[in-house]
């Protein structure tokens, strides 16, 4: 088992405006865990597969407090031999900073938002992304980018950061099966936010850079067409559309396909999306 005193850098644990800490408070967020024990007990820990170790070696190495790192082999759902490591912190002080800037205690997943600081907004994504995302290649060989989340807010922020990164617009909707959120990028867009992500020097997952270099290789075949952007539904629209009552009118007005109004005729209309206000 690892461990560390106060041996740190000179640098103000959780500064959200350094790279280093805003990246590793993305991690935390995302996948540690925030313990509440009897009085002012408790403790701040991370699981991880132990080929990332070296991640929280970094943790520990960031934290200018007593923090541990163990490993150990339990039986999953996937593999009676799966080696995992755990980087756990118990002090007070740490555990409070996390808090504040918003880690809670217990279950979070529903609960996690951007920090209301100042903060390094691309390494704080990458640090979400390592802990709770995805990059690489589908089955098709297409580069594509994922985050999956619970939470409403992070969502939303990550479908805004991504729109700033790649122009794409996407409007975040739990899914049925899971009830969580899912937002992927697909071929050019999932190489621009692997690309800002994933920048020289920062800290991040070994196997999630290699991913993000590994997808920049892709090029788009000659006769692979791009696909226009989706044009999106606005109340006056959708307004039109309940007045006209005809999707092949309300296309002609619209300057929209038929199929695409009478869709949306449909959904307005069984309550798949609201209704304008009038």
């Amino acid at each position: 088992m690892a461990e560390q005193g106060l041996s740190a850098p000179a640098r103000r644990f959780m500064d959200l405006e350094d790279p280093d800490y805003a990246y590793m408070f993305g991690f935390l967020q995302a996948d540690g865990h925030l313990h509440q024990g009897p009085g002012q007990k408790g403790r701040l820990s991370v699981e991880i597969n132990a080929r990332d170790v070296h991640i929280l070696h970094d943790f520990q190495r960031l934290t200018p407090y007593h923090s541990s790192i163990r490993e150990r082999v339990r039986t999953t759902n996937f593999t009676e031999q799966h080696r995992s490591a755990i980087w756990s912190v118990c002090s007070l002080e740490a555990r409070t900073t996390v808090n504040e800037l918003g880690i809670p205690y217990g279950k979070k997943s529903l609960l996690i938002r951007p920090p209301r600081v100042d903060f390094r907004h691309r390494d704080y994504i990458r640090g979400i992304i390592d802990a709770d995302g995805s990059l690489g290649w589908t089955a098709e060989g297409f580069p594509y980018f994922s985050l999956t989340s619970a939470s409403t807010d992070l969502a939303t922020y990550m479908a805004h950061f991504a729109k700033e990164i790649t122009g794409a617009e996407r409007t975040p909707r739990r899914n049925t099966r899971d009830q969580v959120y899912v937002l992927t990028y697909f071929k050019e867009q999932a190489q621009r936010l692997a690309e800002h992500l994933y920048y020289p020097g920062s800290l991040s997952l070994d196997h999630k850079r290699a991913n993000a270099a590994s997808i920049q290789g892709w090029t788009r075949p000659d006769d692979m067409r791009i696909a226009p952007p989706r044009r999106r539904w606005t109340p006056e629209d959708d307004r039109e559309l309940l007045r006209l009552g005809d999707p092949t009118a309300a296309a002609a007005v619209l300057g929209r396909t038929r199929q695409s109004c009478m869709m949306r005729l449909w959904r307005l209309r069984t309550g798949q999306v609201m209704a304008p206000a009038v």
